[in-house]
């Protein structure tokens, strides 16, 4: 598997009831909840590796920095861009920012771990006893 700092995944969503503040549970706003847009984040981050990740291996996210910067409401399309800036081993940095129609609305720094994973079930399921 070879890695190189460059690699870029985006996703895009449009921003629905289901996605709030609100319905996370993470404030009384109709507008896209921090919660979820991390996981924007994460998935733009997993769709650059994903073709270049050798057959039974994954990344798993472990930090992540961000800041969100401003609302976007329900009905308005997001587009996040996650850029791999670094590789330590199985260690992986991106640079990761988000925008709506009118905002940049959230940046942050996401650091990912290559797992093998039958050997991550392992673990997992020996926690289940």
């Amino acid at each position: 598997m070879t890695l190189t700092p460059g690699l870029v995944g985006e996703v895009t969503l449009v921003v629905g009831q289901e996605h709030t503040a609100a319905t996370y549970g993470s404030g009384l706003a109709p507008v896209l909840s921090t919660p979820h847009l991390i996981a924007l984040m994460e998935n733009a981050s997993q769709k650059a590796l994903n073709p270049h990740l050798e057959p039974g291996t994954s990344a798993v996210g472990t930090r992540i920095d961000m800041h969100h910067l401003a609302a976007t409401p329900i009905g308005m399309t997001v587009r996040v861009r996650a850029k791999l800036i670094a590789v330590e081993g199985q260690r992986l940095t991106f640079h990761v920012e988000a925008w709506d129609a009118v905002d940049k609305i959230g940046e942050c720094t996401h650091e990912r771990f290559i797992i093998d994973y039958e050997r991550f079930m392992q673990r997992v399921a020996s926690k289940q006893g």
